[in-house]
């Protein structure tokens, strides 16, 4: 089995299999988006992205089971053809674009959505964002998904603010990176970063993948809203501030 030989990957993947699982399950809150990163400390960014597809499509198919009742059809409608016009302008631009450069764009945004929220108090009555804004950030989210999975943050800006229920939040979500992750293997096919030995580099990973979705999923339930979105505000500042300095 022709695998990554290298001990200092797995101790760099290990850890962000399960990020990513936690991050999957939605309860991590863009904890996802530093699993490329992590493995990018011992090989290339392609390469990362390349080894993360089997594990992002084994905790998809967790969420889908788990959460099949519980998210948002309404939303997904409206938001999955944005997420796949954003997959398609990813694709052409991979190699063009440096994945620092994605990386620092994502994590400026980040942060300060993170500040808006955190800074200027929102009211009960608050209208939820407009469908332009929900549309522009579903797109960079389908965008910044196939540059480097990092599609988590602009997704949470425009789901964080509709005040669902932490469940449905999960679901949706869940749903919304199934459809966006199954449509990034044909370009990834296309772009040549596929191979048989970042597959079965995934395959050792894929149980810690897995346990990182089973332990998110289990808390997402159980814990209460006001808690729930502080642990995805902190996964939001984790995750930007990672990407921010990744871009440099």
């Amino acid at each position: 089995m022709n695998i990554i030989p290298d001990p200092w990957f797995y101790a760099a993947a290990i850890p962000a299999a399960i990020l990513m699982g936690l991050g999957k399950s939605g309860f991590g809150g863009g904890l996802g988006t530093l699993a490329v990163p992590f493995m990018a400390l011992t090989i290339t960014v392609p390469q990362a992205a390349a080894i993360m597809m089997p594990l992002l499509l084994l905790a998809d198919v967790i969420g889908l089971r788990v959460f099949r009742r519980d998210y948002d059809k309404k939303m997904l409608k409206f938001i999955l053809p944005f997420g796949m016009l954003g997959i398609g302008i990813g694709t052409l631009l991979f190699k063009l674009m440096s994945p620092h450069m994605v990386a620092g764009c994502v994590g400026v945004f980040t942060l300060l959505f993170l500040a808006q929220q955190l800074l200027v108090k929102p009211k009960a009555d608050n209208a939820p964002p407009p469908k332009w804004l929900g549309a522009l950030l579903i797109t960079t989210s389908g965008f910044t998904s196939t540059i480097s999975h990092a599609g988590a943050p602009p997704f949470n800006a425009y789901a964080i603010p509709l005040k669902m229920k932490p469940v449905v939040f999960a679901a949706t979500a869940a749903y919304f990176f199934f459809f966006i992750n199954m449509a990034k293997w044909l370009p990834y096919a296309y772009l040549g970063i596929l191979d048989m030995r970042n597959f079965w580099t995934s395959m050792l990973l894929m149980p810690f993948a897995g346990l990182g979705v089973w332990v998110g999923q289990h808390l997402a339930r159980k814990i209460n809203a006001v808690m729930f979105y502080r642990l995805v505000y902190a996964g939001m500042f984790l995750s930007g501030s990672k990407l921010l300095w990744d871009a440099f």
